[in-house]
């Protein structure tokens, strides 16, 4: 079963905008893989001081255990996301952009 990380804009969004985007790209997923490993890098206990980048290390992490990453519409914009996207890249983790 493949193991699939989620790279979605969270900045300014509320804890209910995140978690329906996630279902939505489940559902999609769902139709094109079958089923799967959902990675869950969304993070509702505090990490370390707390700051962004601690958030985006953890995310990375994850990262190095999927086989697919998704990535959510507007992560051209957000710098985790970016970042999440050069790790695939340099790392070959595959890609879907939605």
């Amino acid at each position: 079963m493949k193991s699939v990380f989620i790279s979605q804009p969270m900045n300014g969004k509320s804890e209910k905008e995140i978690m329906k985007e996630r279902q939505r790209v489940a559902g999609i997923l769902l139709t094109m893989i079958g089923p799967f490993n959902l990675l869950d890098t969304h993070f509702t206990q505090p990490i370390g001081t707390g700051t962004p980048l601690e958030y985006l290390g953890e995310s990375i992490k994850y990262l190095s255990q999927a086989d697919l990453a998704v990535f959510c519409p507007g992560w051209e914009t957000a710098r985790g996301c970016r970042v999440e996207r050069l790790c695939c890249e340099e790392y070959g983790v595959s890609v879907v952009e939605l």
